[in-house]
């Protein structure tokens, strides 16, 4: 019987985590921080009342349900990993693709909530507050390692495959 290797245990919690911890600071920017650095002086109360007023909202259902398929996916990918007993390239790539592909989900989670306050405030519905960049830089480092350890499996299978 195939034992699973420790390692795949711990970066499966870990790739969840770090998936899980992803969807919830891309949640905060998009119903907290960037709403208030959207309409300074405004409290949250006074955003969301405006937006009512205007028949607009933040979208909260949309954030959660799109953030929401990441952490599920990451879940998948823990479980799928520990059961099939896979080698820990396969989640850590897996886990590394799911970040990446974070910053798509981010703004799709996030185009309700900025077409709303651009429609309600007159402004533009991109981010205001700075709280956005850790999320492009984390899924722009996770497609470098990708890409980067991609390269590396590649070669590496080529060097020991090739004849003497």
């Amino acid at each position: 019987m195939k034992r699973m290797p420790r390692h795949t245990l711990w970066i499966s919690i870990a790739g969840v985590l770090a998936v899980s911890a992803y969807a919830a600071l891309a949640a905060v920017q998009i119903l907290v921080l960037n709403p208030l650095a959207a309409a300074p002086g405004m409290t949250l109360e006074e955003i969301r009342a405006e937006m009512a007023a205007a028949n607009e909202s933040l979208g909260h259902q949309t954030v959660f349900f799109v953030l929401g398929i990441g952490v599920a996916l990451a879940v998948g990918v823990a479980v799928v990993s520990m059961i099939a007993k896979a080698p820990p390239i396969v989640p850590g790539m897996s886990f590394l693709a799911l970040l990446m592909c974070g910053v798509v989900g981010y703004f799709a989670a996030s185009f309700t909530a900025g077409m709303g306050l651009a429609d309600t405030f007159g402004i533009s519905g991109a981010d205001y507050s700075p709280w956005a960049l850790p999320l492009y830089g984390v899924s722009a480092g996770a497609a470098i390692v990708v890409i980067v350890g991609g390269i590396a499996m590649a070669t590496r299978n080529r060097t020991s495959t090739a004849p003497a």
